[in-house]
């Protein structure tokens, strides 16, 4: 089971990587991601293309030294909430094309399969796995509060990085309460799959663990908004100073982001 702290610790890891300035390696996810966005809904150049980028990001992974078996199952987390998209796009009809091919394939509820549905959802699931894999990259080689620093200084507006920061400093707070809970509930032989006991009273405990959680952050966040206002919260004075430089290691490594990114265009 990969943790909260199991993540964080990857970020504090020595690599080229690691070393880069956090500006530079969230323009570039951010540029990565609108990339593979704006990319043909159905072209014949679009898997060429993402496997080229999806090559290079796990170039930068293996660079950056992360344990891999981490960094796979983060991925394997994710990937089931753009995978079950992309399995139903076969037997859907595309609105943005006016003609369909049927695949010569029986299927049984009078579902049928066109070449563009499933060219469409291999897309997708593509598109999906290279930004994923993207901001994985990008968040186990930079720390949380660096993140949220370099999303201040390029430009993101103060409210949303305000409370970006005020969520990475209680979100393992809460990671503990809810580990916490967890255990209380094992001690008192509590099982979530156990099909002895009435699902109804299953998602009772569940809820009230919710609840719980939902109950304590309120007053968590009533509490430290108290002590930011008596320590001079709203004066003026919060702003955060970020005194680190673009370097030339910086730099090239956006450069052969570039590179990548135009070869994969152009010469594929």
């Amino acid at each position: 089971m990969v943790t909260l702290t199991d993540i964080e610790r990857e970020s504090y890891k020595n690599s080229p990587i690691h070393r880069l300035d956090p500006r530079v390696k969230l323009l570039f996810t951010l540029v990565v991601i609108v990339y593979v966005v704006s990319l043909p809904r159905i072209h014949e150049k679009n898997m060429v293309r993402l496997l080229v980028i999806e090559a290079y990001l796990l170039l930068l992974v293996l660079a950056s030294g992360l344990d891999l078996r981490y960094f796979l199952l983060r991925i394997l987390a994710i990937l089931p909430f753009g995978l079950g998209i992309a399995l139903i796009q076969p037997f859907l009809r595309p609105s943005f094309m006016e003609t369909y091919t049927p695949y010569p394939l029986d299927l049984p509820f009078g579902l049928s399969i066109t070449y563009e549905g499933l060219a469409f959802g291999s897309s997708l699931l593509a598109k999906f796995l290279v930004c994923i894999t993207a901001i994985v990259l990008l968040s186990s080689t930079t720390r949380l509060r660096d993140m949220v620093v370099a999303a201040e200084r390029i430009g993101i507006p103060r409210e949303f990085t305000l409370l970006l920061s005020m969520m990475v400093r209680y979100l393992f707070v809460f990671w503990a309460v809810l580990k916490r809970i967890r255990i209380a509930q094992q001690t008192r032989l509590f099982n979530i799959w156990n099909k002895d006991v009435p699902r109804k009273w299953i998602i009772e405990q569940i809820g009230n663990s919710i609840s719980a959680i939902f109950i304590r952050s309120y007053e968590q966040g009533e509490r430290t908004y108290i002590s930011m206002l008596c320590r001079g919260y709203g004066s003026g004075y919060e702003t955060t100073y970020y005194r680190t430089k673009i370097r030339t290691p910086d730099v090239f490594f956006l450069f052969l982001g570039a590179t990548c990114i135009i070869y994969a265009h152009l010469f594929t």
